[in-house]
């Protein structure tokens, strides 16, 4: 008991030493002029040719080493090197190769922003001097620039800690696509007393200097689902003494096409799709199993719980009417869990668009229709108020530039100012405008735990 005791002291010392560091030693507190000039002042630092320098060479770094979702290990190592140098802390790991850090006072209010750091199973179609070095895997969606902003922002909050009036979370997540990286996350308590979070995405619709978001729903909850039809195989030419699978998959995925067209409302966005299909392998014998699969997206999470269960009750159904069996399975697993609909949250959006304003002008912040693609973010937005926008970085005087997911995507370095500028703004005003109506003090043991 006693080894137990001292072992605690020597690690509360440690923690403690390491918070006392992580305070700075006196705050600013700024004026509400103050307060409004910070998204300008904020761009014009990370405009600065070294800056914009530093975040280029970071972000090229991560993209001529792409890696999977919780494989990222150098891009976190990377992440944990640059921010030694900036002497802010972190903890690391957390859901395998995630790491938060901290910059501030180490009190409430507390705000995250939030950036994801894995790759795709893509071969780099794009020629020139920084293509991945990793045959099959490039970063295509963007990630990279994502980490390079983040650090961006981090570098502009450390050089004005003194004037933070709170806490500052840098989340760097791995594991977006598709496999629940943020899930984990939250897991691991990575958002933890944390009061809001911002999350952002570059994107090639619209132009360098414009952001886009909305109030509500912007991006859709989506879901797998895999079904085996069973039946009773024989030849082609004798089917009275079979049971047709194949038939039977065929009713079915005429059926699951009626739930959108006459069961969901019609201004409730729904999808219902079935991409796989597989069964037999000639042409005059019916098998005794067939394969479909497919993905299911809605815009509440109401509606994305009942698609769910209609997609189950129809397949094992319709399968029935045809003497055959089936079996449904959502791939709802740690592997790739459902993804809920990201939802932004009213008074955050208020927020975001009065910092954006202030640093583009009102004509640069646009109003965006919802998407059926799916953003893992969510599951962040299901334990603190959360808000996901989108950083254009399309430039018509240069190559058009392709989207998300293509061997040909490329990223307009000149976006990475913005996204850094925005998370950095976005953060410090929070803090700022909140700080008076924070209640919340850490407990003494497990706040210096977590920090």
């Amino acid at each position: 008991m006693g080894l137990f005791i001292l072992n605690r002291m020597v690690y509360l010392i440690i923690i403690v030493t390491m918070f006392t560091a992580f305070v700075p030693p006196s705050i600013c507190i700024l004026s509400p002029e103050e307060v409004a000039k910070i998204p300008v002042k904020f761009l014009d630092l990370a405009k600065k040719q070294e800056v914009l320098d530093w975040m280029v060479g970071v972000r090229r770094k991560i993209h001529e080493n792409p890696e999977l979702g919780f494989e990222e290990f150098e891009t976190s190592k990377l992440i944990r090197a640059e921010l030694d140098k900036m002497g802010v802390p972190y903890r690391y790991p957390l859901a395998e190769t995630g790491l938060v850090g901290y910059i501030g006072t180490g009190m409430p209010p507390i705000v995250a922003i939030r950036a994801d750091m894995d790759a795709l199973p893509l071969q780099e179609s794009v020629d020139w001097e920084h293509k991945s070095k990793v045959p099959g895997k490039m970063h295509a969606c963007g990630h990279d620039a994502h980490v390079a902003m983040l650090l961006g922002a981090a570098k502009i909050l450390k050089q004005h800690q003194h004037q933070l009036q709170g806490t500052v979370v840098l989340v760097f997540q791995p594991a977006e696509e598709g496999i629940g990286g943020a899930k984990k996350m939250v897991e691991a308590g990575a958002v933890e007393n944390v009061d809001a979070i911002f999350g952002l995405h570059v994107s090639v619709d619209f132009p360098i200097g414009s952001v886009a978001s909305r109030s509500g729903p912007i991006l859709a909850g989506s879901g797998f689902f895999e079904a085996i039809i069973s039946g009773k195989g024989g030849h082609a030419a004798i089917p009275q003494h079979t049971i047709d699978p194949i038939l039977a998959a065929s009713t079915v995925i005429v059926s699951l096409q009626q739930l959108v067209s006459r069961e969901a409302d019609p201004l409730d966005s729904q999808v219902v799709t079935v991409a796989k299909f597989q069964g037999g392998v000639a042409f005059n014998v019916i098998p005794d199993s067939v394969t479909i699969g497919g993905t299911f997206r809605a815009f509440s999470k109401e509606s994305f719980i009942q698609l769910k269960q209609r997609i189950e009750e129809v397949i094992t159904r319709q399968a029935s009417v045809q003497r055959c069996n089936a079996t449904v399975i959502f791939d709802e697993n740690e592997k790739q869990p459902l993804i809920p609909v990201t939802v932004n949250d009213k008074d955050l959006h208020k927020h975001w668009r009065n910092v954006a304003e202030n640093m583009l002008g009102s004509k640069n912040v646009i109003e965006r229709q919802p998407l059926m693609g799916a953003e893992d973010f969510s599951f962040y937005q299901e334990v603190v108020p959360g808000y996901f926008f989108f950083v254009g970085m399309k430039d018509e005087t240069k190559s058009t530039l392709k989207s998300g997911h293509s061997p040909y995507y490329t990223i307009n370095e000149d976006v990475l100012p913005y996204g850094a500028a925005l998370h950095a703004a976005l953060a410090a005003r929070y803090l700022a405008e909140n700080h008076s109506k924070s209640t919340f003090t850490f407990p003494e043991a497990s706040s210096h735990d977590e920090l």
